[in-house]
């Protein structure tokens, strides 16, 4: 993205960050972490768990993977946090949300306490 000012980039990591947080807003769901080795590299590169971001020309693709929480519509759950999502990193960076794919590895399963 450029201005007259000159150059403003947006680090993968900070936009894989606004998307952790807009799926936090979604009670149903959580980042899935990606095991010892991708969890290490991602703390080494301060990225968010679960989330990869990819940027080409200011378009930005976000895929995620996410458990749901057993009872929940998956479908629906997972629309309601892609437009999160989507309008998170569009507004708070200004660049374009090409895509948010989101991969439901897991169903959590809560007992009443």
């Amino acid at each position: 993205m450029a201005d007259s000012l000159g150059e403003i980039r947006v680090a993968d990591q900070v936009i894989a960050i606004i998307a952790g947080v807009a799926v936090e807003e979604v009670l149903e769901v959580t980042v899935r972490s990606g095991g010892i080795y991708q969890d290490l590299a991602k703390k080494l590169n301060g990225g968010a768990k679960g989330i990869t971001v990819s940027v080409i020309d200011d378009r930005v693709t976000i895929d995620m993977r996410v458990s749901i929480r057993y009872g929940a519509q998956i479908h629906h759950v997972c629309q309601v946090l892609q437009e999160k999502v989507k309008e998170a990193v569009e507004t708070l960076t200004g660049l374009y949300v090409e895509a948010v794919n989101v991969r439901v590895e897991t169903i959590e399963l809560f007992q009443n306490e």
